[in-house]
């Protein structure tokens, strides 16, 4: 039986921390800690779970059911795997992941450097170079790629090493109550769980190429790449977020999430160093974008059967994001949430599940966790949009680990229980 090497395992570690490690992702660490203050480990746990450790253990997930999103999902059924995998597309595609690249590209790598620049051009310079490099794949994606997250983590690691020997405040009350549901819920908004439902299968496939044919050992492997990069997210996610609990003492709450960074970025470096992180944020950002709108377009072209041409789907995808991009970086945010709130929880669930599918016998309480969970998500879902949800969304509040941001868990623990109950009766009716 192979196994790989570790080194052979450290460098695909390397690869899916690069994966997860988005530029875009850098301003919600800040974010929570400036909100959390001197609660910022609490913050930083639930932040850690949803942006990293369920990403990680979706990737495990994708590996255990079979390498795919879809055999990820098929086990709800075949129709639900369609439509949940393409919404899940969508979001991290032209509705949400890729808008978002380009509107922190320009609010954190252009404006600072080019404060007369409008977004509209920026934009459209940015999705332009974005079009140009899917539908004519160059090696100069890969060069970016291989030099910038190096050059990207080295900076991000000096600002943070700066920002803990000589902080530019400590960290205060903040009179925050629930600071592990302010952490726990905003690691949707970094969306590495529904990406590594995508990530999951370039992984696995990279493991069988190099010959792990046993799913024991492809699990093994998974997990050892994983923890590599889960470890190097927590440094840089704690760190950051530290930072943001340093600055609880200096700026203001409510502060947009880009003006923190930049501003904490500024005082620790100095322009210098906010002109070298713009720059790399900037092309970190077209690297993510270009990934993310091949996925998209080979996405719907296989979807469609090569109805729709890959070029087709890329340049619409394209020209949806150029118009999202320019409601800015804190508007996308607001915008996603509630619909983060309604998605989030269902892939964990069916993560969780997935990652112990081989102790599984009754396949149907995939089903049942799905509508137990999607009951109370799409409450908290719409209650974030507004939406008076009246008595039920007082029921809802009041669910064992709802402040938490958890209430959603106990619903998914019975409906689990109550098709397999219902499926032995069934079962025990159709001997009798």
């Amino acid at each position: 039986m192979k196994k790989i090497s570790f080194k052979e395992i450290l460098i695909i570690g390397l690869a899916l921390f690069a994966m997860f490690f988005g530029a875009g992702n850098l301003i919600f660490p800040p974010s929570i800690g400036l909100i959390a203050g001197e609660k910022w480990k609490a913050a930083l746990l639930g932040f850690s779970l949803t942006g990293i450790g369920l990403p990680i253990l979706g990737v495990l997930a994708v590996t255990v059911s079979g390498g795919s999103i879809q055999s990820l999902l098929n086990k709800v059924g075949p129709k639900f795997a369609t439509f949940f995998s393409t919404l899940i597309i969508i979001l991290i595609g032209p509705l949400l992941a890729i808008p978002r690249t380009g509107a922190t590209a320009f609010e954190l790598g252009i404006k600072p450097l080019f404060p007369s620049v409008h977004p509209i051009l920026g934009s459209v310079i940015f999705f332009g170079l974005t079009l140009l490099f899917t539908i004519k794949s160059s090696d100069i994606i890969d060069v970016i790629g291989k030099f910038l997250t190096p050059i990207l983590l080295t900076m991000i690691s000096a600002i943070i090493i700066k920002g803990i020997l000589t902080p530019i405040g400590m960290p205060v009350n903040t009179q925050i109550a629930k600071p592990f549901s302010i952490g726990f819920e905003n690691g949707y908004q970094t969306m590495d769980l529904l990406a590594a439902v995508v990530f999951g299968s370039i992984i696995a496939d990279d493991i069988k190429n190099k010959g792990i044919i046993s799913k024991k050992e492809q699990f093994k492997t998974v997990a050892q790449t994983g923890l590599i990069a889960g470890v190097g997210l927590g440094i840089v996610y704690g760190g950051l977020l530290y930072l943001g609990a340093t600055g609880s003492s200096v700026f203001t709450q409510g502060m947009e999430k880009v003006s923190l960074t930049t501003n904490i970025i500024n005082i620790l470096m100095g322009s210098f160093g906010e002109i070298i992180l713009s720059l790399c944020v900037y092309s970190a950002c077209i690297t993510t974008s270009i990934g993310l709108t091949a996925t998209v377009g080979q996405f719907f072209n296989d979807l469609s059967n090569d109805k729709i041409s890959y070029k087709t789907i890329v340049i619409i995808s394209t020209l949806i994001s150029i118009v999202i991009s320019n409601i800015g970086v804190e508007n996308i945010v607001t915008f996603a949430d509630p619909i983060l709130k309604i998605v989030y929880p269902i892939a964990i669930v069916l993560v969780i599940i997935n990652v112990f599918d081989n102790l599984i016998e009754n396949k149907k309480i995939y089903i049942g966790a799905t509508i137990g969970t999607f009951c109370v998500s799409l409450i908290d879902g719409l209650s974030a949009m507004g939406v008076n949800t009246s008595v039920v969304g007082d029921f809802v509040q009041n669910l064992p680990l709802a402040d938490s941001g958890l209430g959603w868990l106990f619903p998914a623990i019975l409906g689990i229980l109550l098709t397999h109950l219902i499926s032995q009766l069934k079962e025990k009716a159709f001997t009798a």
